[in-house]
């Protein structure tokens, strides 16, 4: 059996009885980092092997590790916080025990993008968690062009030093949103600021990022409801006076005001009935 354990994000007594039971049961554990899960392990007085399993050998240690569960031992597979696997190292090794057809068991518990959802105060029946954008610029924008029309909020993990950039390249693609940005999450310094993303990333301009951050940003949806539909309808009215097709005039208008084009496009359609 491979047990998928999920540890801490910062405060220690997050962690389940059930994780702790099978980190001490189990025949071997595979970390992430082993410096970082022994003192996990020494804190709870566990007395496992542990070897490590991170990005840079997940592959080649795959099909030693099959091995190891077709001969009947349990693993426990963690990250350094959170749930492996999810913007961790894992997933790869959990694809091919389910392709093997080998027992998986994943547990429960402490998950950094949930917390942040919350406590972000964007209420919306569905999400997106998206983690890590690209790390360049261009890339990072590439990406969030196909986000911007989402009509849900979206869920981003990021590291202090790529933060202030990040916000950037968020704000000029999907323009001025409600945003959260939490850090340091069930710690000491745990901290959570909410406002326009504008008023987000001039705030950590000034002040140096510390910590990693989880980042919510409000939906195209409840953008497009914050905006005056009569000014939308004028801009409308205005281009296709000017000559342009009802198709040119969405697409510029949606462009202009950051909103989906079928959000536009069902105005212009109430703007032709009225005429």
């Amino acid at each position: 059996m491979l047990y998928v354990c999920p540890t801490p994000i910062g405060n220690l007594e997050d962690i389940t009885l059930r994780v702790l039971r099978v980190l001490q049961e189990v025949d071997l554990i595979l970390a992430e980092d082993t410096r970082r899960t022994g003192q996990l392990l020494r804190h709870f007085q566990i007395a496992r092997p542990v070897e490590s399993l991170h990005e840079h050998n997940e592959k080649e240690k795959t099909a030693q590790i099959l091995e190891r569960l077709r001969q009947g031992q349990r693993l426990a597979l963690v990250s350094d916080a959170g749930m492996p696997g999810i913007s961790d190292p894992g997933a790869f090794l959990i694809k091919e025990v389910i392709e093997a057809g080998l027992p998986l068991e994943v547990l429960p518990g402490a998950n950094a993008a949930l917390l942040g959802f919350l406590l972000s105060g964007l209420p919306s029946p569905h999400f997106l968690f998206f983690g890590f954008l690209p790390s360049r610029s261009r890339e990072r924008r590439r990406e969030l062009e196909k986000l911007k029309d989402l009509p849900y909020p979206i869920i981003f993990y990021e590291a202090p030093h790529r933060l202030t950039g990040m916000l950037q390249d968020v704000l000029a693609v999907l323009g001025d949103r409600r945003a959260s940005i939490s850090r340091e999450l069930t710690k000491l310094y745990e901290e959570t600021r909410r406002g326009r993303l504008s008023e987000l990333m001039d705030h950590f301009q000034t002040n140096k990022p510390r910590g990693e951050f989880v980042i919510t940003v409000a939906g195209a949806e409840e953008q497009a409801q914050e905006i005056d539909e009569d000014d939308i309808l004028r801009a409308l009215q205005r281009l296709t006076a000017g000559g342009l097709s009802r198709k040119s005039a969405v697409k510029r208008v949606s462009e202009e005001y950051r909103l989906p084009k079928n959000y536009v496009y069902d105005l212009a359609l109430r703007l032709m009935l009225e005429d």
